[in-house]
């Protein structure tokens, strides 16, 4: 192992890719439907990637509109319902931009984690607020959080399992 610069990644031989744990976990966070043998496979990941990033959209929109309905005004969940409007846009778009493992997941993460949160503030209070699920967009918000989180988890197992070329 040789290294060009002091405070670069480790490198092998003449290949310009990191070693070792480090370089697997960046090889597999940057695995994208470019790589596959198979084109159509390719263009399934992107229309999953697609419909998941429309639905990440849909459910930013929605905590944008209540942001500014008046959740702006609950200490904590108000700055976490702009967060989430502002960062899921943002994913979204690198989602449909990148179409890699690294968006599939980050994607994937923020509608679930999104959709368990909006329950655990049914359920169990959350930052010492108390939400019900009779509120406005509440069912529907959890229908497109976990749709879109399921489509972007599939989409990044067909990315996983799919043949690559060499």
């Amino acid at each position: 192992m040789n290294t060009d610069q002091p405070g670069t990644l480790p490198r092998t031989g003449s290949d310009s890719r990191p070693a070792g744990f480090v370089g697997q976990v960046i090889r597999f966070l940057l695995k994208g439907p470019g790589q596959l043998k198979s084109r159509p496979l390719g263009w399934g990941i992107g229309l999953l990637a697609l419909a998941g990033a429309a639905l990440l959209v849909w459910s930013s929109v929605i905590h944008l509109m209540l942001w500014s309905d008046g959740y702006s005004d609950i200490s904590v969940i108000g700055p976490l319902f702009l967060a989430q409007g502002i960062g899921g846009i943002v994913i979204a778009v690198a989602l449909v931009i990148f179409r890699k493992m690294i968006t599939l997941g980050a994607g994937a993460v923020t509608l679930i984690g999104t959709a368990l949160g909006l329950l655990a503030s049914v359920h169990l209070s959350l930052f010492g607020y108390k939400e019900s699920l009779a509120v406005p967009y509440a069912m529907s918000s959890l229908v497109i959080e976990f749709t879109g989180g399921g489509i972007l988890i599939l989409a990044a197992l067909v990315l996983l399992i799919a043949p690559r070329r060499s």
